[in-house]
């Protein structure tokens, strides 16, 4: 689902010092405001720079389906005591990418799971960086950014993930609910080994998540394509 604001057409009043720069157009890419570490605190600031993003609901909960099993729903409901009984929330993970090395993974809280899903997604808009893409794969060797530069590993809970660059044509060799961040990263090949207890999807995303934030964290002795973001050579 993409944003409906473009540009021009966007009326926003910002709250912050870093959202009027953006209005005022002394920022004019995402990537400076990514590659400087600033914080962003207004999700419209995402919105004015990235009009083409596009978000995807990871489905973190499931309700008994018939024959046994479980359905995947859209929402995980959570409950906490009080005295005056349990009171229930609703929690929702929403990914946003435009496909072409931007993602961000977030959830939300709320009393109900449409207000929870726009929650999860302005989060995420606010938690955006850039995927470090290249072509790591010995088997390839293309120069082309459609695979991550060289292996690395992410953790969330008891799952640990390995990513792993793969050559052209293999496509996405991961679960459907990974699949989603993968796809809106823009990173069209790549292979996953995944240990612990995978069935938890919600750690499985985020152990993924992690991953690739750490691709920005790892130095390495190769060049840069400034342009295209392409990694000339391999660890």
């Amino acid at each position: 689902m993409a944003d409906d604001n473009k540009g021009s057409d966007f009326i926003w009043k910002p709250k912050t010092e870093l959202g009027r720069k953006v209005l005022q157009q002394d920022i004019t890419d995402v990537s400076q405001i990514l590659r400087g570490r600033e914080k962003i605190k207004e999700p419209e600031i995402i919105d004015y720079l990235v009009p083409d993003l596009q978000d995807q609901v990871v489905l973190i909960g499931g309700t008994p389906g018939k024959g046994g099993g479980k359905r995947r729903i859209v929402s995980r409901r959570t409950a906490r005591m009080h005295k005056s009984g349990r009171r229930f929330k609703t929690k929702a993970m929403v990914a946003v990418g435009n496909k072409n090395g931007l993602i961000g993974l977030e959830e939300g809280y709320a009393q109900d799971t449409r207000e929870a899903i726009a929650k999860a997604r302005d989060n995420a808009k606010m938690n955006l960086l850039e995927v470090r893409r290249g072509c790591g794969s010995w088997e390839c060797g293309c120069g082309e950014p459609h695979t991550i530069p060289f292996r690395v590993t992410g953790k969330s809970g008891s799952v640990e993930v390995e990513l792993l660059p793969a050559p052209r044509g293999i496509g996405q060799a991961v679960s459907e609910e990974v699949g989603k961040l993968i796809d809106l990263a823009g990173i069209e090949d790549i292979w996953i080994r995944s240990r612990g207890k995978t069935q938890s999807r919600e750690n499985h995303v985020k152990a993924v998540y992690n991953a690739l934030h750490k691709l920005n964290d790892m130095k390495t002795d190769e060049a840069i394509d400034e342009e295209t973001g392409v990694v000339q050579g391999r660890m």
